[in-house]
């Protein structure tokens, strides 16, 4: 531990109050997609008077604030997501949701609120610090790609006597104990592809099915085959998952309709892999239609690439961990997560990580059963979240000390 880093947990937990303060004020008014007004004005305003240079953006409502340090250096971008889901909050927590059909209920509030403490922690030692630390404030996480809109408008690069040279990013998840960290070297989380598959048939008679061409069991075909696929055909070691999610058809009992439509998404952790699935996908779905004389649409959107950590700073964040939160605060996870992140544009360009911080609630004796990220359900433990702000400001004190700038 560099003296730098010495006082970070007792100095975050002094900014606990705060912290916890804007999570919920951000929890109780949840804002969907690349526009989260109400949000980026929290932001701004829990910044004022840090002396950062404070920029939003043109296309979406994001924020990204520079803090320059007293000297020369290189940049370091912390990166936190702003936006939440289209979805309930089934609790009777005094500050959830005021809206029934949108919540935090993926740790996006968190985020904000533990780069806003690592924000003031890291102004306060403007002194010591050689080169600089972007705040990445990004809306659109859930599925609208609102990294490589700030990627376009320059947060990597713009005003910077140096362009960024390496990004960390924390995830909260109430499924690791509090005081704990993971992450891993290489794939951290998947890529992600969204289909919809209509099958076009003949409708007719439910009594009747050879006078017509019935869509139904030819979708439902589609829907094993599919798996068998995935299941003989893609490595075992290599993993990737292929989720019929929903499936729809038909209006009543006596009546086969002309048309079955299905929709899910596919998760690898390699760009080869991701390709030969999508590849056999299309191969698998046209082959049965072909096969029953039916006609079917196809669209595959393409999401997020895989997420893949930096090997040499995964294992030095390791390091910043063990000796900011203590020893064994952190562990390697053994296998990737099959959630995406759109952070993984970020680490295409730059080497650098994130890692998941145990939130698990205090009345949960094991993690692995607390509500996950995504559940109407899902809670965190907000006690946790002052040891977020020292690990960010400590992995960017870390980093300016420890890789000075070619030039100076």
């Amino acid at each position: 531990m560099t003296a730098l880093e010495q006082p970070l947990v007792a100095e975050s937990a002094d900014l606990a109050e705060e912290v916890v303060a804007l999570r919920r004020a951000i929890h109780r008014r949840p804002e969907l997609g690349l526009d989260n007004p109400e949000t980026q004005q929290r932001i701004v305003e829990a910044l004022d008077g840090l002396g950062l240079e404070i920029t939003t953006g043109d296309a979406i409502t994001s924020v990204t604030a520079t803090l320059r340090g007293a000297r020369p250096g290189r940049s370091i971008l912390l990166r936190a997501d702003t936006d939440a889901l289209p979805m309930s909050e089934d609790t009777d927590w005094a500050d959830r949701s005021e809206h029934p059909d949108r919540a935090h209920v993926c740790g996006h509030d968190a985020h904000v609120a533990m780069l806003v403490g690592a924000a003031k922690l890291l102004a306060a030692r403007r002194d010591q610090l050689a080169g600089s630390v972007r705040f990445m404030f990004q809306p659109g996480e859930e599925g609208f790609g609102g990294a490589p809109v700030m990627i376009d408008e320059g947060v990597l690069s713009d005003g910077l006597d140096e362009s960024v040279s390496a990004a960390f990013a924390i995830h909260i998840t109430p499924n690791l104990p509090v005081g704990t960290v993971g992450s891993r070297p290489g794939p951290l989380m998947a890529s992600t592809d969204d289909f919809y598959v209509t099958v076009r048939g003949r409708g007719g008679h439910a009594s009747s099915p050879h006078f017509a061409n019935d869509p139904v069991p030819v979708a439902a075909e589609m829907v094993t085959a599919l798996q068998t696929f995935v299941a003989r055909r893609v490595h075992v070691f290599d993993p990737a998952v292929l989720t019929v999610a929903h499936i729809t058809a038909g209006t009543t009992t006596n009546v086969i309709p002309d048309s079955a439509f299905f929709e899910g998404t596919i998760r690898t952790t390699a760009e080869s892999t991701r390709l030969q699935v999508r590849e056999g996908f299309e191969r698998v779905v046209r082959g049965i239609a072909a096969a029953h004389d039916c006609q079917v649409d196809i669209e595959l959107h393409a999401g997020y690439p895989v997420t893949v950590n930096d090997g040499a700073f995964c294992g030095w964040m390791a390091e910043v961990v063990h000796d900011t939160l203590g020893e064994g605060a952190y562990f390697e996870l053994p296998w990737p997560v099959m959630g995406a992140e759109d952070f993984s544009y970020v680490l295409q360009r730059v080497p650098g990580a994130m890692a998941f911080l145990g939130v698990c609630p205090a009345d949960i004796g094991n993690s692995l059963e607390a509500p996950a990220c995504h559940s109407n359900l899902m809670r965190l433990n907000e006690d946790a979240l002052h040891l977020g702000v020292a690990l960010h400001a400590a992995v960017a004190l870390r980093h300016l000390s420890e890789h000075p700038s070619p030039a100076a």
